[in-house]
């Protein structure tokens, strides 16, 4: 159902406060400004072997000024909730700016920040997609519940040990500008997960398996069975899985056909074409934090990025994705757009500084702070893989396989600093011969330079084999940031990909 902005939130001085800020911002000067009032609200709870291991509730509430004056930009942040300290953020903000172009001129660089033009969207209102506010639920409810799915866990033969945990956010934003924008959002989002673990009491050997259920846009009742994973079921048959992977046989390195579920492509495409395609990163300005990318300006619109198969949107309005906004930090209004098409690199994710320095005529929404004290930074959409209309299901896939390997779930991963060279590991990996799933191996990891793996991909399954996955802890910037991003992708087929034994590379074999 509809839901409606929290009343604790409209009734703090939004407005007021913005007025006073602004306001300051053009007595001084400013060509432009904007304030953003934040409260995020998170809480999380850990059990383990079904009893509490710990819980946290915090709230980051306060305000920000980010101007642009004489070609330059400030900043500033506050949590003093009068008219006269709003104020001062704004002065302390040009001052900022002022400060910052000094060392333009003195660096030489000719460089000034404009941004490029947005439609003024007047006194709008958007809230996520929920049914259940976790927020509303008992807490002893929630604990109840992990505790519940914990038991049931333990009590299955050769499960040692269980881990729960539950992270649930609601962030409320208010955001005002002088060319006119102003807006109020909503957004609720939460991230389950259970690990059992299996201990070999004679050799020591030990393993674990975790769901495989992705964090989500969504409220309460995704843990309820209404949200669309059919919790009873995970559960049921982890400790089964996790059994038979303790018997597991070793992999032998190789060349093998992979076919990847969503559960562990979404991880790929946020590594080698989430990052890669972040535009601030192909131009060089992001470069200290996990690097640049190999997906550089002037190839765009040549690049060959994988198969013609292969279409890659970037979507800031995809329902219950932990990116989706109704508008940014720079108050654009959320977009889809075009990142790969038919293989070929056709879009970029970017802000409004960087569309406009580089003859774009308008942001695809992506600036995004994770507090009220942290500047908005060019932050991630939910970059997904398209399905093919008429694409097969994940078992003919499998089926059109004569030897080769079916990986489900995420686990580890490695990147270089330009997102071109890769290797990631997953919570179950099956053989696959003559197109039959075989039993399931271990120490798998799948290796690539990411245009020769997507350029790889044979087949896409078809839509009733996407889902959409995610995280809640992407990092970018200094002083580092976090967000939550969703990447939603359909099984996948890829052709002569390299396996490495994680075994033998860590032993050095």
């Amino acid at each position: 159902m509809p839901h409606s902005i929290d009343e604790s939130f409209l009734a703090l001085p939004l407005r007021a406060l913005a007025d006073a800020a602004l306001a300051r911002a053009r007595a001084l000067g400013a060509e432009h400004a904007d304030f953003r009032f934040e409260r995020v609200r998170s809480a999380s709870w850990r059990l383990r072997d079904a009893k509490p291991a710990g819980s946290s509730d915090t709230t980051d509430l306060g305000y920000a000024v980010r101007v642009v004056h004489g070609g330059s930009w400030g900043f500033a942040s506050g949590v003093d909730l009068t008219m006269d300290a709003a104020a001062r953020v704004a002065s302390q903000a040009v001052a900022m700016a002022k400060l910052s172009a000094t060392v333009v001129r003195t660096a030489g660089s000719g460089e000034t920040v404009e941004l490029a033009d947005e439609p003024v969207h007047a006194d709008k209102t958007w809230v996520s997609a929920y049914d259940i506010n976790p927020f509303a639920v008992p807490d002893a409810e929630k604990s109840a519940l992990l505790a519940e799915w914990s038991a049931r866990l333990l009590a299955a033969p050769g499960v040692a040990h269980a881990d729960a945990s539950l992270l649930t956010v609601q962030e409320n934003k208010f955001y005002a500008d002088t060319a006119g924008t102003s807006t109020t959002q909503q957004r609720v989002r939460l991230h389950p997960q259970l690990t059992a673990v299996a201990v070999d009491p004679e050799s020591g050997e030990f393993d674990s398996l975790r769901t495989i259920a992705p964090p989500v846009g969504r409220g309460w009742e995704y843990l309820t069975g209404a949200g669309g994973w059919d919790w009873d079921a995970e559960l049921a048959e982890l400790p089964e899985l996790l059994a038979e992977k303790m018997r597991a046989p070793s992999v032998t390195a190789g060349r093998y056909d992979l076919v990847i579920d969503p559960s562990n492509l979404w991880l790929t495409i946020h590594e080698s074409i989430g990052h890669a395609t972040e535009l601030d990163r192909a131009l060089g300005y992001e470069a200290a934090y996990a690097g640049t990318s190999f997906a550089t300006f002037d190839q765009l619109g040549t690049l060959r990025y994988g198969s013609e198969l292969m279409n890659v949107t970037g979507d800031r309005t995809a329902e219950h994705g932990l990116a989706t906004i109704g508008y940014d930090d720079e108050g654009v209004a959320g977009q889809s757009w075009d990142l790969v098409k038919d293989g070929v690199l056709v879009g970029y994710q970017m802000d409004r500084r960087i569309a406009r320095l580089t003859g774009f005529e308008r942001s695809n929404g992506c600036a995004y702070a994770d507090s009220p004290s942290h500047v908005p930074v060019q932050r991630m959409a939910n970059v997904s893989l398209q399905p093919a209309p008429d694409g097969p299901s994940t078992e003919e896939l499998i089926g059109g396989v004569e030897r080769g390997i079916y990986v489900v779930g995420d686990r580890s991963w490695s990147i270089d600093m330009q997102r071109y060279n890769f290797q990631f590991t997953q919570q179950r990996a099956y053989a696959i011969r003559n197109g039959r799933l075989c039993g399931q191996l271990r120490d798998v990891a799948y290796q690539g330079i990411t245009p020769e793996f997507w350029g790889s991909m044979e087949a896409v399954g078809g839509p009733e084999t996407y889902v959409l996955g995610g995280a809640f802890n992407c990092g970018k910037a200094q002083p580092g940031q976090v967000a939550a991003v969703s990447h939603g992708c359909p099984s996948a087929l890829f052709r002569n990909v390299n396996i490495l034994n994680t075994s033998d590379e860590a032993n050095g074999s």
